[in-house]
């Protein structure tokens, strides 16, 4: 397959978790178009949750879906960071403008982020030095209402072409359900777990089984300036967040404690 050339317009990249034929995928690609010519390529099938897996124990495949004036669209039989990897190597010549991913029908807010393939999309094309967006709705429905999240997805996108963005951050953003939305707040991600994760069942066999369900239990409930503060009372919420997990006050703390002094001869006293 030919690679796709960068013209006179943006060229963006689009993908999600949902798989290419959710109603997400095709308010995403509204959003942006306005801005540059769109390549999407995205999952053949669901892959939420897949986080930032990448496929290493079977072959993949593209597929091309369709083809028109200033927008192309592949599947993969691949995770959202396969497909992104994919378009970047195979799809591309030089590299696209911009990076977005989604919009998700469900929300990745707080330590949902890290299970996100919605996220693991966007922060893809990070790794590739390309400033990039996740959306997401805070609705599961496979139908369900985007116009909202197209408009908000719309103007973020705005600010990002006229002011640009720090190399090596993403942006996760969250859109409440609805029409009522009261705006848009720049916040932190909220700490919460995870509990009640799996309901227990029996086969007809007598063998347990379990299937993931879970409930989210923010531990920062009223805290404001986080992303479910802000989701809480009907703003869309955006995360800046870094590739960098380094946590460097832990490096001067292990220096001070001697770690950097460990020698191999006291390994072998242990």
């Amino acid at each position: 397959m030919d690679k796709i050339k960068k013209n006179h317009r943006p060229l963006i990249l689009v993908t999600n978790d949902d798989g290419v034929e959710a109603k997400g995928i095709k308010a995403l690609i509204e959003a942006v178009r306005p801005f540059g010519d769109i390549i999407a390529v995205a999952p053949d099938s669901a892959m939420s949750g897949m986080s930032h897996a990448i496929t290493v124990s079977k072959p993949l495949y593209l597929t091309l879906v369709s083809s028109e004036e200033g927008l192309v669209v592949y599947k993969a039989n691949g995770t959202p960071a396969d497909c992104v990897k994919l378009a970047l190597n195979e799809l591309i010549e030089g590299r696209p403008d911009y990076v977005v991913s989604g919009i998700n029908h469900g929300t990745n807010s707080s330590v949902s982020m890290h299970y996100s393939g919605t996220v693991a999309g966007a922060r893809e094309g990070v790794f590739s030095g390309i400033p990039s967006i996740a959306f997401s709705l805070l609705d599961h429905d496979a139908n369900a209402d985007f116009s909202t999240a197209v408009q908000y997805a719309r103007q973020l996108m705005r600010v990002v072409i006229e002011n640009g963005m720090e190399a090596g951050v993403c942006y996760n953003v969250n859109i409440p359900a609805g029409s009522d939305v009261k705006g848009i707040k720049v916040c932190r991600q909220a700490k919460g777990i995870w509990t009640k994760e799996f309901d227990k069942r029996i086969d007809p066999r007598g063998r347990p089984y379990f299937w993931m369900t879970g409930r989210f239990e923010s531990q920062e409930s009223g805290v404001e300036n986080t992303d479910e503060w802000a989701l809480s009372r009907g703003y869309v919420s955006v995360v800046p967040f870094t590739i960098d997990a380094t946590y460097q006050p832990a490096i001067e703390a292990l220096q001070l404690q001697g770690v950097e002094e460990i020698t191999e001869s006291q390994l072998t006293q242990l």
